[in-house]
């Protein structure tokens, strides 16, 4: 019974009893009737050469240089790695030639289905079309690219289309760089005697423009100074009618306040005589008012004397009657005693 404890880039592979097929472990007690063994998951680089073939028969070769090591991150794929290539060194020959047979099987599956120029044009795109499909057949082994470059596509002897594809490339290069020298010489002559005829005609232009301005600028002068000596004479009419019409309003005005003053003094004549009718008036309501109510002092004077007699009167009669009843009342109770 020995505990074991794996280095930072392995992992422990235990089988054997109490087991169900194999545990991965970074420490274990590993007990009698167990094995242990220690796989490393550090990623190895496999170069190769990858010889293909496009749709119209051409051959090229794929250098290719792919970093790969077990997917130390995901349990299933260290279970696969385990169970399928622990055996095996890393960079030993049987997984150099597997791993060599599933990037040659997919990139000769995918190359045959694009022309020459396709994967020429699309090189990333088929690095990545290759890296893709390889992943998924890797997968299958808990393997993982970590990294993977593909570098310049290169002829296979006897086939130089590459090459020819450069010398095409170079000369039309060449081509174009002398029809672009012969472009620009051809514009800077035309471009000089363009300049040149712009010259004179724009020093033609200038002359008849200016010719131009001058001749307005004179007959502007002139139609200014018969604008202003009209404007003056306009300016004169309109001050003298303007005055004029100030004449015709102040004289308005005073028969306006003439009249005015008259119409008030009438006013004040009126109001004179209606303010004495008024007081007349009133002196006459007042001499009427004290006559009454002297006729009413008289009246109510008299009337109280009669009063007074009357009251008098009745009461000297009731005494009368009063004193005669008493007598007779008293010669009843005389009587009746």
């Amino acid at each position: 019974m020995w505990y074991h404890v794996a280095k930072p880039s392995e992992f422990l592979v235990i089988t054997g009893r109490g087991i169900d097929e194999l545990k991965i472990a970074k420490k274990a007690l590993v007990l009698p009737f167990q094995k242990c063994t220690r796989i490393d998951v550090s990623p190895v680089n496999y170069t190769f050469e990858v010889n293909a073939m496009s749709t119209e028969k051409l051959c090229f070769l794929l250098p290719a240089v792919f970093t790969i090591g077990p997917r130390a991150d995901d349990h299933n794929s260290l279970v696969k790695y385990a169970r399928l290539l622990s055996r095996h060194q890393r960079n030993s020959h049987d997984v150099k030639e597997l791993v060599q047979g599933i990037i040659e099987g997919e990139t000769r599956v995918l190359a045959a289905s694009m022309s020459m120029e396709d994967v020429f044009k699309g090189t990333k795109d088929f690095k990545r079309e290759v890296f893709g499909k390889v992943q998924v057949e890797l997968n299958q082994f808990g393997l993982l690219i970590y990294n993977a470059n593909i570098k310049q596509l290169v002829d296979v002897r006897g086939h130089e289309y590459f090459s020819y594809l450069g010398q095409k490339t170079q000369m039309e290069a060449a081509n174009r760089a002398k029809v672009d020298v012969a472009e620009a010489k051809m514009k800077g002559d035309v471009g000089a005697k363009q300049s040149e005829g712009f010259t004179i005609q724009s020093a033609a232009k200038i002359d008849v423009e200016t010719k131009v301005v001058t001749a307005q600028r004179q007959g502007q002068g002139k139609m200014e100074e018969i604008k202003v000596g009209s404007e003056v004479k306009i300016f004169e009419i309109q001050q003298e009618a303007e005055v004029s019409e100030a004449n015709a309003k102040l004289a308005t005005k005073k028969a306006a306040w003439s009249q005015q003053a008259k119409m008030a003094e009438v006013e004040s004549d009126k109001a004179v005589a209606i303010r004495e009718a008024e007081l007349q008036q009133e002196v006459e309501g007042r001499n009427a008012l004290t006559k009454t109510e002297n006729f009413k002092a008289q009246f109510l004077s008299r009337a109280n004397v009669e009063y007074h007699i009357k009251v008098q009167e009745a009461n000297g009669e009731y005494y009368q009657k009063q004193k005669a009843a008493d007598a007779i009342l008293y010669e009843k109770k005389k009587l009746a005693q």
